[in-house]
């Protein structure tokens, strides 16, 4: 593990927002860095702390000797967009990239990603409403309700974008690097305020299906987020 706010470039870093996970991350850098490690590109993985108050940090440096570089970096504002956009800001890798520290997303989705980077796309996201995505295991009927209308909102401002929140993202680097300054949102619809800023600057989304499992632990809280990100995607529809 290597504790430098400055890192060097690769060509992709997968920046891991972790607010209270020492009991699902260990499994997901287990699982990322064996991933990482076996293919081409130079990588690294960055571990975001969001004022955790448990072992997360202690279960970061248990990987201290892994065969992919992990870093971890502090945020002390609240908020998984604050910690994304803190691991974004202080990247300069060719592609950076985010993804959930529950696995929910397989890793292995980043082959095909990497692959349509390569071509040229510049933004390229897992999704669960692409043709031929599936549920490995299905959300509670509560969080498919809060979705359904959590879409219906974020399609007043990336009307052509089918999923928004799937917590799994990579970008061009420069682009999202660019796009960095607009974004001002620090909870769960900082995806979309994201995303909106690469529209408006031309470039397409692309979105790949995914297997894509509900993990139970979910740090989002239907009462105390739900709403605050229903009147962010409010604010940002007005101010397109």
């Amino acid at each position: 593990m290597v504790f430098e706010l400055t890192r060097p470039p690769v060509d992709l870093e997968l920046i891991v927002p972790a607010f209270n996970e020492e009991r699902r991350l260990p499994s997901t850098l287990r699982v990322t860095i064996d991933y990482l490690a076996a293919r081409p590109w130079s990588s690294a993985v960055v571990v975001v702390d969001n004022d955790s108050a448990d072992g997360t940090h202690d279960v970061v440096r248990r990987f201290a000797d892994s065969p992919v570089r992990v870093h971890m970096i502090g945020c002390s504002d609240h908020g998984k967009g604050a910690a994304v956009r803190r691991g974004i800001a202080t990247s300069s890798a060719r592609y950076v990239g985010f993804a959930d520290a529950d696995s929910a997303t397989p890793i292995e989705t980043l082959d095909r990603v990497m692959a349509l980077l390569d071509q040229g796309h510049r933004v390229v996201i897992a999704s669960r409403r692409a043709p031929g995505a599936r549920y490995e295991v299905e959300q509670s009927a509560l969080r498919r309700c809060g979705g359904w209308m959590f879409r219906r909102l974020a399609r007043l401002t990336v009307p052509d974008v089918a999923d928004t929140q799937c917590g799994f993202k990579v970008f061009d680097g420069p682009l999202v690097r660019e796009v960095l300054p607009d974004c001002r949102i620090d909870g769960f619809a900082f995806d979309v305020e994201i995303l909106a800023s690469v529209v408006r600057r031309g470039h397409r989304v692309t979105e790949v299906p995914v297997a894509w499992s509900d993990v139970p632990e979910s740090t989002f809280s239907a009462r105390r987020d739900g709403l605050r990100s229903m009147a962010d995607l409010i604010r940002l529809s007005l101010s397109r």
